[in-house]
C-alpha cells in the first residue's frame, strides 16, 4: 500500500549538470544544476532561475556548456552548488578547476569534467511557472577515458554523478540491466497479437 508523501519533487534519479558561461568580462561562472533535460536530438532545456550569475551571463553571451559532473569530482561539483557567483566574485578560480575556451562557441568547458556539451543560445522561455535555458548542441567532447572502443561514451567507465532529491545525496549508477528498446519487445509483439 503506498503512503501519501505530501507535494516534493519526487523524481529520482536526477542529473549533476555543470553550466558554465563567460560572463561580459570573460570571467568564468558556473553552477550545479540538477533540474536539466535533453528537450530534442540537439537540444538541451535548463531549468533555473534568472538571478543566478551563470543564467545571467548565458544572456549576455548566448552561450555555455553543460558538463556532466563526475565520482572523482563530486566535491567541485557540490561546491557550484553552494557557493554563488553573485556574492563570490572569484568562485570558479578558488575551485581549482581549469576551464579553457570551447572551439564551437563563446563558453568554457571545465576540464576537469568529462564530458562537456557546447551550446549556442536558442531561447530562454519564461512563463508564471517556468524559466528554462534552451541551448542548441553544436558539439559533445568527451575525455578519451570515458569513449568505449564503439566511439560512444561509457557510462561506467563516466561514473557520472546522480542527484537524489528525497535525501540531498550523491549516487553512481553503472549497472546496465537491459537494452532500450528491445527489453519490452516480447510485450509489444504479445500487445500487437491482442
Amino acid at each position: 500500500m503506498k503512503k501519501d508523501l505530501g507535494k516534493q519533487p519526487a523524481v529520482f534519479p536526477m542529473p549533476v549538470l555543470i553550466v558554465a558561461a563567460y560572463d561580459e568580462n570573460g570571467t568564468v561562472q558556473v553552477m550545479n544544476a540538477a533540474w536539466g533535460s535533453i528537450c530534442d536530438m540537439d537540444k538541451i532545456a535548463l531549468f533555473i532561475d534568472e538571478e543566478h550569475a551563470t543564467t545571467k551571463a548565458i544572456r549576455k553571451t548566448k552561450a555555455f556548456t553543460v558538463s556532466l559532473a563526475d565520482k572523482d569530482h563530486m566535491d567541485a561539483a557540490d561546491y557550484y552548488g553552494i557557493a554563488t557567483g553573485n556574492k563570490m566574485k572569484d568562485k570558479f578560480e578558488k575551485s581549482g578547476c581549469h576551464a579553457e575556451k570551447s572551439r564551437y562557441v563563446n563558453a568554457p568547458i571545465i576540464t576537469e569534467f568529462p564530458v562537456a556539451l557546447e551550446c549556442e543560445l536558442a531561447e530562454i522561455t519564461e512563463t508564471e511557472n517556468l524559466h528554462a535555458v534552451v541551448g542548441k548542441i553544436l558539439n559533445v567532447s568527451a575525455d578519451e577515458n570515458v569513449i568505449s572502443d564503439n566511439g560512444k561514451i561509457d557510462p561506467v567507465k563516466l561514473n557520472a554523478l546522480i542527484f537524489d532529491q528525497f535525501r540531498s545525496g550523491y549516487y553512481v549508477a553503472t549497472e546496465k540491466v537491459g537494452q532500450a528498446w528491445n527489453a519490452g519487445k516480447e510485450l509489444y509483439k504479445s500487445a500487437q497479437e491482442n
